[in-house]
């Protein structure tokens, strides 16, 4: 019988032989990244097909399993590790970040408990520390390492629902939504997908929302506001996805206090303004509302999956995601148990790479790396402009709309734009026009990547417009 076959494990010099290949491997990749384009080839494409086979009767080397994973995924994955990503709002992993994600998936480590991981919960708790600074968060607040800003808004919105109905002397935990006091959910026209989404899977409902009006940048008027009262959800934006633009916080706060509403801030990646001084006047007001969600792997460029929920009241978190079973319940009294405040138990330990990333880029470092990513796309709005396109929004953050002129044009432009692979910029309608995103939120985007992208851009417009006119 073939040694595999007996399941032996590995041998010292071969574990090392097979991990050192695979950092071999990745560390050329990375170095190959922002030469290559950045869509994948359809040769590429079409080599996945040789992926879809029948389980294997029995066992394969690992190094060629290696070989295999690297020869035909490398080539099929988006760029989005390089400099001229800029579709949706995809930070590509700081190297320190990528350092520390290798290091963490040697532990395995499960970040349910602290005596599962002591440093898994140790690393939370120094994170949560430098996040509250970070964001302004209020003394004694929750919060939580998740997966996305979809799960991040989840966390936070379940949190809401409990405090919300416990003001109206309901137990949603014990006894469910059926016969509960109604929810009043306040959204903007304007609000993500991802909250809607969270508010489903809550039982809350994305149709039964009230929608604010919103104006030419897509912020919440609050003057439009409905009647609020103790039993109101307000969902806010900071950093909408299409202009980068904030709703006016401490209005809708100011409201919300006074009727003991509640208010939740998607800050998907907008919330990072906060880190950059000459950005944070444009998140004013938001540290007053009650709950946020915000990713790490947006722009704090740190590998997926990176999701981070706070609560100001620990309690209403903690509450919402509690355990009740007695053989869950270690733990030293007074520590905060991990798992006591997200919705799963097993988990990887994420704040490794949060820990990282910001240990590494201190304060002043993280706010270079906000800023620079603004510059560069102020860079594309000025130098769209002098090509005589229309950028639809005032450019605020990171977040540039361009319109090509018509519909056409631009839905083609932007297709030649993709397939070139220079750079990747997605469509959106907004208010009714078609317009080209693009979202620069890496700290891999160089002045050159900028430069190149504008001429790519003009050369897709120019063959776009012969092909449509002519």
């Amino acid at each position: 019988m073939h040694m595999l076959d007996a399941g032996r494990p590995l041998s010292e010099a071969e574990r090392r032989a097979l991990l050192t290949e695979a950092s071999e491997r990745s560390i050329r990749y990375l170095a190959d990244v922002n030469a290559r384009a950045v869509t994948c080839s359809p040769a590429a494409l079409r080599r996945l097909a040789s992926l879809r086979e029948p389980l294997p009767e029995g066992p394969t080397e690992p190094v060629k399993v290696l070989r295999l994973l690297d020869q035909i995924g490398s080539p099929a994955t988006v760029a989005t590790a390089g400099g001229r990503y800029f579709g949706l709002v995809i930070g590509a992993a700081l190297p320190v970040t990528i350092a520390a994600n290798w290091l963490a998936t040697a532990w395995d480590q499960n970040a349910v408990f602290r005596w599962t991981s002591p440093i898994a919960a140790t690393l939370e708790d120094v994170c949560l520390q430098w996040l509250g600074d970070i964001f302004q968060l209020p003394r004694g607040f929750g919060g939580a390492f998740v997966t996305g800003a979809t799960m991040a808004s989840t966390v936070a919105l379940t949190a809401a629902r409990h405090a919300l109905l416990a003001k109206a002397g309901w137990n949603v935990e014990q006894h469910g939504l059926f016969g509960a006091p109604p929810i009043n959910v306040i959204v903007s026209e304007e609000v993500h997908p991802t909250v809607l989404k969270a508010l489903a899977l809550l039982g809350l409902g994305r149709d039964r929302v009230v929608r604010v009006p919103v104006d030419r940048q897509g912020r919440m008027q609050p003057g439009a506001l409905p009647k609020l009262d103790d039993r109101t959800l307000i969902c806010i934006q900071a950093g909408n996805v299409n202009t980068g633009s904030f709703d006016p916080a401490t209005e809708v706060c100011r409201a919300a206090r006074d009727a003991d509403a509640w208010v939740h801030v998607d800050g998907a990646f907008g919330l990072w303004a906060m880190a950059a001084p000459n950005r944070a006047s444009l998140a004013r007001g938001f540290q007053e509302a009650d709950s946020w969600a915000t990713d790490g792997h947006k722009w704090l460029n740190v590998p997926y999956d990176s999701g981070l929920a706070f609560v100001r009241r620990a309690d209403d978190l903690r509450v919402s995601m509690g355990l009740s079973a007695a053989y869950l319940a270690e733990g030293s009294a007074g520590d905060r148990e991990p798992s006591h405040f997200t919705p799963e138990l097993s988990r990887r330990a994420r704040a490794v790479e949060i820990w990282a990333a910001l240990r590494s880029l201190g304060k002043r470092g993280l706010a270079d790396l906000i800023e620079r990513c603004c510059r560069h796309a102020a860079q594309f709005a000025d130098g769209l402009q002098a090509l005589g396109f229309e950028v639809l929004n005032d450019v605020v953050l990171n977040q540039v709309l361009v319109s090509f002129g018509s519909q056409k044009i631009t839905r083609a432009a932007i297709a030649k734009l993709q397939a070139g692979g220079v750079c990747w910029c997605g469509s959106t309608v907004w208010q009714g026009r078609t317009a080209m995103r693009i979202s620069v939120s890496s700290w891999a985007t160089t002045q050159h990547d900028v430069e190149v992208s504008l001429a790519a851009m003009a050369n897709a417009v120019r063959s776009a417009a012969a092909d449509v006119e002519g």
